[in-house]
């Protein structure tokens, strides 16, 4: 038989993987973050009819070639264009993430870990982050016990919406500060009542409370002889109201004392209860500042043994800092203002939140935001990247594992951001990297050395019919 009927045998062989290839690329061409692939041929084994020769100096001979008749193709490769990203389509799910650079995300079905570029997510039943092809949790870091940061350990599920999570556990306020001007001309610090500072607290169980302060003018002397002593100012307790409008320091007309079961409030590190002032400077002198503070502390409590107050709940000291508070002619009026929390707005305290968003941030770090202004780190999407990705094998649903050419996964991952290398969009997925107008320039030449393998074999076929014509 004649070798190029094996020969044309060969390239149709060859031809047909290449367009099963291209075909499946066609196919995929919105397929999330697939990967298009190309086959190439090699050229099968020779015959040798004849060996080389080397040439003779001594007779003047030259050298001869070998004769060598090829037997055909065969197919060499199918690579995987995985290094090259597809376009960008905007979703604005925000569990819509693209990968920008070499990586891969983490996903495991239960029992292995495999990886994929399709950030299709979703949040399944119980809180998983999940893809929405198969439901593989996606894999990453969970909070420290602080939730300060993530602890890089082993993957695990990224469960971000549990039960835990869906709250913000509540605060009590620990610290205040009360700022602003007293004016000694005010006619409320001199009148009876004082001028009203309100601070804005929560107990421990996230419930709100207004303390209400006095600061009134301190007098010497009773009647039309009384006169006031400057720059000294009475700083006391007038209400604590609860979230419903209730005092709960409400006292008796006659004797002052808290009626009922009531709560009180315990002032502690100001002299008498009297704060003072430099009469020239209108600087605090009472409390004394100490490297920009002036603290005094309350403390909330019943004003019996065994009352029920309602205040069991604000049982830790609250810290006041007076030092912003000053003293000067302001045309008589006074712009003193409470504030909960520090300076820096640390140690305010907080309501119990429920959870009203989430968002994915360029690292993969995931936080939840809640509906009394906190966020929370609920976890970090982890990232694999290998040193030779285009070793991977495909498993079908975007979805790729391991091979011993790809090199290993060690369990951990790495934030994506680390060493430059890349990021994580929200409300976008990465589309397929099939470029069409290549594929159809491909099918064109595929279709011609088809047609033409297939011609070999028509030739070689009528030469053979010829040859066989020879004994008629």
């Amino acid at each position: 038989m004649m070798r190029s009927l094996f020969s044309g045998v060969a390239g149709l062989k060859t031809h047909q993987t290449r367009m099963d290839v291209i075909g499946n690329n066609i196919a995929n061409v919105n397929t999330v973050a697939y990967k298009s692939q190309s086959a190439t041929f090699q050229e099968l084994m020779y015959q040798n009819t004849q060996n080389a020769s080397a040439a003779n100096e001594a007779t003047g001979r030259g050298g001869i070639n070998a004769k060598q008749i090829g037997l055909g193709s065969s197919l060499a490769a199918i690579n995987t264009n995985i290094t090259q990203s597809g376009s960008s389509q905007t979703t604005g799910n925000a569990f819509d993430v693209q990968i920008s650079g070499d990586a891969f995300f983490i996903v495991s079905d239960g029992a292995q870990n495999h990886f994929t570029r399709a950030g299709a997510f979703y949040v399944d039943g119980v809180g998983n982050l999940a893809m929405t092809s198969n439901g593989y949790n996606v894999m990453g870091w969970q909070p420290n016990e602080d939730g300060s940061d993530v602890l890089v350990d082993t993957v695990s599920p990224l469960k971000i919406m549990s039960a835990e999570n869906m709250v913000s556990i509540p605060e009590q306020t620990t610290k205040a500060y009360i700022d602003g001007v007293i004016d000694k001309n005010d006619s409320n610090v001199t009148g009876t009542e004082g001028r009203l500072v309100n601070i804005s607290l929560y107990d421990s169980l996230g419930y709100s409370y207004i303390a209400q302060f006095a600061i009134k003018q301190v007098m010497t002397g009773t009647g039309d002889a009384a006169k006031p002593v400057e720059g000294s100012y009475t700083f006391e307790p007038k209400k604590l109201i609860d979230s419903n409008g209730k005092d709960l320091l409400s006292t008796d007309a006659k004797t002052g004392n808290p009626t009922g079961n009531k709560a009180k409030i315990d002032i502690t590190g100001l002299t008498d209860n009297i704060i003072k002032f430099d009469t020239t400077s209108g600087k605090l002198t009472q409390p004394t500042i100490e490297q920009g503070k002036a603290n005094i502390k309350i403390k909330i409590g019943n004003a019996t043994e065994g009352a029920a107050s309602g205040v069991d709940a604000l049982g830790e000291e609250i810290e006041i800092d007076l030092a912003n508070l000053k003293m000067f002619d302001n045309n008589g009026t006074s712009t003193v203002a409470g504030h909960y929390g520090d300076t820096d707005g640390r140690y305010a305290g907080r309501k119990k939140g429920a959870l009203s968003g989430v968002a994915i941030q360029q690292d993969g770090k995931i936080f939840g935001s809640y509906d009394n202004g906190t966020t929370k780190l609920l976890g970090q999407i982890a990232v694999a990247s290998f040193a030779n990705a285009s070793g991977l094998e495909k498993i079908g649903d975007n979805l790729y594992d391991t091979t011993q050419n790809s090199g290993g996964f060690d369990g951990i991952g790495k934030d994506i951001t680390a060493d430059g290398g890349g990021n994580m969009k929200t409300g976008v997925l990465e589309m397929s990297n099939v470029d069409l107008s290549s594929e159809f320039t491909e099918m064109i030449t595929t279709q011609r050395g088809f047609q033409a393998n297939s011609r070999i074999i028509t030739v070689s076929d009528t030469m053979l019919e010829e040859l066989i014509n020879l004994k008629r």
